[in-house]
């Protein structure tokens, strides 16, 4: 029980620092986005419904058991089903980050966008740390069939974009979500700087490399 307060106390102060960090840098506004991390006992802790992510109270984050029940803390954010569609494809996530980032939103609204692979791989490390990332059809917030869609999507990837609403990214830590999510908005920065510019992006062979390396721990 000791180690378990224990690693709430780090986390919940974790979150509140990766969440002010996204936000002091422009990542998220107002009260979007959203945060989450599974602790070892299967349990949640999760930013509560209108808050800031630039004015997290550790104390005050949201506690729900493995099934997403409130346990404790402030009421959980409305787009918890988000977090919880991640988690169920994901067995290895154990922590999800949600942005209405502008940039990433920007290409969700595009309508000449591949929506099996939204972003060209523009730099290595978004191929290491985002990949593929496919486009779900916009439904409105807290809609059943956005959460049906995001499962499905969360099968084959660990970061998914949703049409003109945001990225929602799982890692298997919570800094590995944030630098992910960080490096979609940054792409999607780029290729919006590039419209109709001739751009020169990584080839299949390169993608290819970078995923065998990945694979082998290199």
């Amino acid at each position: 029980m000791t180690a378990l307060l224990s690693e709430a106390t780090r986390v919940r102060d974790l979150i509140a620092e990766v969440g002010r960090s996204l936000f002091d840098r422009g990542y998220t506004h107002g009260s979007t986005g959203n945060i989450s991390v599974r602790l070892s006992d299967g349990t949640m802790l999760m930013t509560p419904t209108n808050a800031s992510l630039g004015a997290l109270e550790p104390e005050r984050l949201s506690h729900l058991d493995h099934l997403c029940n409130h346990i404790a803390g402030d009421k959980p954010t409305k787009e918890a089903f988000l977090h919880t569609c991640m988690y169920c494809q994901r067995s290895n996530a154990q922590a999800v980050v949600h942005l209405h980032s502008t940039y990433s939103v920007a290409a969700s609204i595009r309508a000449d966008v591949d929506t099996s692979n939204v972003l060209p791989p523009l730099t290595a490390y978004y191929v290491m740390r985002v990949g593929r990332l496919p486009l779900v059809p916009y439904f409105a917030p807290g809609d059943r069939q956005l959460a049906l869609a995001v499962e499905a999507a969360a099968r084959d990837h660990h970061a998914v974009l949703m049409a003109n609403h945001g990225p929602v990214v799982a890692g298997h830590t919570l800094r590995e979500a944030q630098y992910a999510i960080e490096e979609l908005e940054e792409t999607a920065k780029l290729v919006l700087l590039l419209d109709g510019k001739s751009i020169k992006a990584l080839t299949e062979e390169q993608v290819s490399a970078l995923a065998r390396r990945l694979l082998i721990g290199d």
